[in-house]
Formats: C-alpha cells, sequence, structure tokens
C-alpha cells in the first residue's frame, strides 16, 4: 500500500512543479511581450504582413468549415423537427446555433491547428537554431519582432474571420434547410429576426478576441520555449495545439456563464 502512495504523491508533485514552472515563465514571458509594445515602428510593418498571411492563408478552411456546420445544423434540425413546431423556430435554431456557439468555437480550434501550430514552430525553429539568441546578443528585443506581431495580427484577423464565418454558416443552413423541410424565406427570415438579440452578436465577438488570444500567446509562448532540437520543436508544437484547444473550450464554458447567465 505504501508504493502506490508513493507514486501517486510524486506524480501530484511533479505535475505541481511542472504547473508552477509554466505560470511564473508564462507571466514572465507575457512581460516581455508587453515591453515590446514600445517599438511600434518595428511591429507595425510585420503585423501586417502577418495578418496578411493569417487571414488568406486562412479564409479557405475557414469558409469550408463554417458552410459545411451550417449545413449539418440545418440537416440535423430537419431530423429532430415535428409538426408541432412553427417552421419558422428553424431560423432562429440555426442562427443562435451558429452565432453563440459553432462560428467562434469551430474557427477557434481549427486556427489552434493551422496558426497556432505554424506559430510554435516557427519560433521553436528559431529558438533551437539560436536566431532568437542572436537578436537578443544584438541588443534586439525579439519580442517586438517575433511575438507582438503575431498576437496583434491573430488579435485583429481571428475576430473578422469568425464574423465572415458566422456568415457564412447562416447562409449555408439557409439553403440546406430548404432541402429537408417545407420552409421558405420568409419563415427563415421571421424566424431568425423575432428572436435575434443584438448581444448574440457582440458575444460572439467577445469569444472570438478571447480565443484568438490565448491561441496565439500560447502557441508564441510554447515556441519561445522550445529545447532539445528538432524533437523539441515537435514538442512544443503539439503541446501548442492541445493547450490552446483546451484553452478554448475552458473558455467558452467560463464566457458562456459570464456573458449569458441571467
Amino acid at each position: 500500500m505504501t508504493a502506490p502512495t508513493l507514486d501517486i504523491r510524486r506524480i501530484a508533485g511533479r505535475a505541481s512543479i511542472t504547473s508552477a514552472t509554466h505560470a511564473g515563465r508564462f507571466a514572465r514571458f507575457l512581460a516581455m511581450s508587453a515591453k515590446g509594445l514600445a517599438e511600434p515602428r518595428i511591429w507595425v510593418p510585420r503585423a501586417w504582413e502577418e495578418a496578411y498571411r493569417v487571414g488568406i492563408g486562412s479564409l479557405g478552411i475557414v469558409l469550408l468549415i463554417s458552410a459545411f456546420a451550417g449545413a449539418v445544423t440545418a440537416l440535423q434540425a430537419g431530423y429532430q423537427f415535428t409538426g408541432s413546431i412553427p417552421y419558422y423556430v428553424v431560423g432562429t435554431l440555426i442562427v443562435s446555433s451558429i452565432v453563440l456557439e459553432l462560428g467562434p468555437v469551430l474557427t477557434a480550434l481549427v486556427l489552434a491547428g493551422r496558426v497556432g501550430a505554424r506559430y510554435a514552430a516557427e519560433l521553436g525553429t528559431m529558438r533551437v537554431t539560436e536566431q532568437i539568441d542572436a537578436l537578443e546578443s544584438l541588443g534586439r528585443a525579439p519580442s517586438s519582432h517575433l511575438v507582438v506581431p503575431r498576437v496583434l495580427a491573430g488579435l485583429v484577423v481571428i475576430p473578422a474571420l469568425t464574423m465572415v464565418a458566422n456568415a457564412v454558416g447562416i447562409l449555408a443552413g439557409w439553403a440546406s434547410v430548404r432541402l429537408v423541410l417545407p420552409v421558405s424565406d420568409i419563415d427563415f427570415v421571421y424566424g431568425a429576426q423575432i428572436y435575434w438579440r443584438p448581444w448574440d452578436a457582440w458575444y460572439s465577438l467577445i469569444k472570438a478576441v478571447a480565443f484568438s488570444l490565448s491561441n496565439t500567446t500560447i502557441s508564441c509562448y510554447m515556441g519561445f520555449s522550445t529545447e532539445q532540437g528538432a524533437e523539441g520543436v515537435g514538442r512544443s508544437t503539439t503541446t501548442a495545439v492541445v493547450a490552446s484547444s483546451v484553452t478554448i473550450l475552458l473558455l467558452d464554458v467560463v464566457l458562456t456563464k459570464l456573458l449569458l447567465s441571467t
């Protein structure tokens, strides 16, 4: 009975120490990144270039995922719908599902794999090849050159992509629901408007901003913390995607509780 107890204590202690270490390093990383904001002449042009790469490069996959989400929502509504419910409710169901949940969450999870993995891999490779150390030896702040442009680009582009995903998902749901239910355009628009609240759009935007901030900062931190060569780059990339995805889902629960609780 003693050995398993000691193993559990050792595992718990190691996990606690690792968590505390990462918390301290992450706080230090955020403080370093905040100092990089003092050099706009460096990060502004890089942020524009990064925003273009993230926006144009991710637009196709975001449009595809949002269209599939809207179509699946409409088809499931047709499967679960009964004749005792007015058809205009389908418009409410599709619009609310896309704007409140599917649009921001699916977009964030997809970009965690695409953008977050790229950030972690790029910065991790720069770390193990000593390019970041070279910047520091030249008296340059790595945060203003590497971190701030990536974080700000994601903070601007990812919410914009989320709004596009919301619109495309609603349009795809609108087109798909007509294949399974006798819903007219007037019924769909009426259902979408009758229960629509402007706060829903703000709620979706707030979630998108929170998800983008967590995604970019965690990915950049994992890249900056890379060790042990090529193996460390792969480990950091995987950890960045997993940590970003878990954080996105956790923030989804917390923000829903804080912003939608009555």
